[in-house]
């Protein structure tokens, strides 16, 4: 009886012991398998910055072949520094990676996302270089834009509208990505926050930028038509005793939408918000992509969006002139910019173009895909021919750059921190390309004056 008693006692144990075996192997099967890549990419994995020290790492490169990273982990070299330091992140082997640096770590390392699944079989294939990663980005629009906001806070975003291709982006101020970890404390420390990518992370207000999207909702809610005019006596009562005034004091008098477009008029603009009222908005927002966010190599900042539905009518109009409880990424602004510029639809956007391993050999390549329709074709090339005549005949004649179809919104976004931040959206035809950007300039004052500038200098950086 008592044998019997110890033989199923063994028995139990063993079961137990077996299952235990069964989780403990499907754990390591997860670990090995499905959580590998996040694993490899993960900033604080050491074990990846100290395996890259063996190894020749990949470099770099910009759209044209010009090399933006090069070397071993220990002793990288950025040869365009602070200028590309937003895109190409940074790597150390006490503060791990960022930028690209760490997105595609595993493949610049020769130990790429694919390999990691295979566990420990994948050092079987190792090599003593990584792969080169070939990004979207053209360092020539990337220095024109660099330079022409002169040292100034702020940030600014080019793509072709037509791919999701990531042209430039920018983020002032920057840092040399050669000198992070020996500059750690002074970086992480400083109040202009260099370390922030401020194209893809920065929550601004945007201003007037917004008004090409109320008008596109406007219109298609049948909340105003094109010929309808509007009286701007300079002020518009939104009720409680508040009003919402025209910047400087201007008086617009009667104006239909393109005009009110043209001269940035907000008393148009919060009078077709309160109109569309908070269920209006919470649609057109939710059509052009606000709440969705890039992800992967691309790592976007949530918008802030205000909850429509308990908006006072005073608040309604705020959101109508892009004021109020809303904040964007310039990125996303960018977006709004290339759905009118490409049929009213919003390509994903994209930064590395190829990974290419020693020999030439293109492992990875980038493409197009559509992300999300934010509007029909019709209401896209109204708005945006509204767009070319800010340039040509309203608020953004800064922006014109002969032979290049400029199409664009200025922006003064109300700041409660300093003065107004300067903002200029849009698109424009260019060297077979439909790019569209947005720039913003940290306490910059008017759209107009500061902002625009510099996307003529982008767009004439990109001409032949």
């Amino acid at each position: 009886m008592e044998n019997r008693k110890l033989k199923k006692n063994i028995l139990a144990v063993a079961v137990v012991m077996a299952v235990f075996f069964v989780a403990l192997m499907l754990y390591t099967s997860y670990i090995s398998v499905i959580e590998a890549g996040s694993l490899a990419k993960n900033p604080l994995n050491h074990r990846q910055a100290a395996y890259d020290e063996n190894i020749m790492r990949g470099s770099i490169l910009d759209a044209h072949g010009n090399v933006l990273a090069e070397g071993k982990a220990s002793a990288r070299k950025y040869p365009y520094g602070k200028v590309a330091a937003p895109v190409t992140g940074y790597i150390g082997s006490k503060l791990g990676a960022s930028g690209v640096e760490n997105y595609a770590g595993g493949d610049l390392s020769g130990h790429s996302p694919e390999l990691s699944m295979l566990g420990p079989i994948s050092q079987l294939f190792q090599s003593e270089r990584g792969a080169d990663v070939k990004l979207t980005i053209d360092m020539r629009v990337q220095k024109a834009i660099y330079d022409a906001m002169k040292g100034r806070k702020g940030s600014a975003v080019v793509l072709d509208a037509r791919t999701g291709a990531v042209i430039a982006m920018v983020s002032l101020p920057s840092y040399d990505p050669s000198s992070v970890e020996k500059n750690w404390s002074q970086l992480s420390n400083d109040k202009d926050s260099p370390l922030l990518n401020r194209a893809i992370s920065g929550l601004y207000p945007p201003g007037s930028t917004i008004k090409p999207l109320i008008l596109d909702a406007a219109l298609r809610s049948n909340a105003a038509t094109q010929n309808e005019t509007f009286k701007c006596t300079g002020a518009l009562d939104v009720g409680d005793g508040h009003s919402i005034r025209e910047s400087h004091g201007a008086v617009h008098g009667k104006v239909d939408l393109r005009h009110a477009l043209m001269e940035s008029c907000n008393v148009t603009f919060g009078t077709l918000a309160m109109r569309m009222e908070g269920k209006g908005l919470s649609e057109v927002f939710d059509r052009f992509g606000f709440g969705r966010v890039a992800e992967g190599e691309i790592s976007e900042s949530t918008q802030r969006l205000p909850d429509f539905a308990k908006l006072s009518k005073g608040e309604t109009a705020q959101i109508g002139i892009g004021q109020g409880s809303l904040l964007v990424t310039p990125l996303h602004m960018a977006l709004l910019a290339s759905a009118f510029a490409n049929d009213g639809k919003v390509m994903k956007p994209y930064l590395i173009d190829e990974v290419i391993f020693p020999g030439g050999a293109t492992i990875k390549k980038g493409s197009p895909s559509e992300w999300y329709t934010a509007t029909d074709s019709a209401s896209a090339a109204l708005v945006e021919k509204w767009m070319r005549d800010v340039v040509t005949n309203g608020t953004g004649t800064r922006a014109i750059v002969k032979g290049a179809n400029v199409a664009g919104k200025t922006g003064t976004a109300e700041n409660s921190s300093g003065e107004d931040h300067a903002w200029f959206i849009g698109s424009a035809d260019v060297d077979g390309r439909r790019i569209a950007f947005a720039i913003i300039v940290e306490n910059g004052g008017g759209g107009g004056r500061m902002a625009a500038p510099i996307a003529k200098a982008a767009i004439e950086s990109m001409m032949h």
